[in-house]
């Protein structure tokens, strides 16, 4: 049985060679528009950004058949003070961290990240391989291209951000979110 450090550290190394943009879902047409954006707020729909505190565009996750996978997307905040992301909870999963990569004795270490994410008055936060992502662990179910993930995120002081995630292929620099993956 692997120790939870271990599983970190497999982890870790895993993701610390992400880094490239997502490629186009196979499963999906060219001419397939973007994952609409989603907003923070009671009652809100997709593509109602306008007036909404908090929002996400491109939203997807990578696809997975067991074990641990990532979210992806760039949070848009429309006000004029800090947002700060402190949580997450899907029903894809039972357990999951808000995470950063950073170098830690010369190698690029994954960890959860310390008061969550702060988007910038009037800015974006991006969430992507190699950076910033929301850590699924235990996934519940397979996830494959074109599926539907739904997702909430906790903000401090404010609405819940509520948005469903496309699944993705992706290769990137072959990184596997699996514990013992040999990278």
């Amino acid at each position: 049985m692997f120790s939870r450090p271990a599983l970190t550290l497999a982890a870790v190394l895993a993701l610390g060679a992400c880094g490239a943009q997502p490629a186009q879902d196979a499963a999906a047409p060219a001419s397939q528009p973007p994952a609409a954006t989603t907003t923070a707020g009671a009652g809100a729909s997709a593509g109602a950004a306008e007036g909404a505190a908090l929002s996400i565009t491109d939203p997807w996750v990578k696809t997975v058949r067991k074990g641990m996978t990532a979210a992806f997307g760039t949070l848009v905040n429309n006000t004029d003070a800090d947002i700060a992301v402190v949580a997450g909870t899907s029903p894809l999963s039972p357990k999951i961290e808000l995470h950063e990569v950073v170098e830690a004795d010369g190698k690029m270490v994954m960890r959860p990240k310390e008061g969550g994410f702060v988007v910038p008055a009037r800015g974006t936060h991006e969430l992507k391989p190699g950076g910033d992502h929301i850590m699924l662990m235990d996934v519940t179910g397979e996830v494959q291209p074109g599926a539907r993930v739904p997702f909430t995120l906790t903000v401090k002081d404010g609405a819940p951000l509520e948005f469903t995630a496309v699944g993705k292929d992706f290769a990137g620099a072959k990184e596997d979110y699996q514990p013992g993956a040999g990278h």
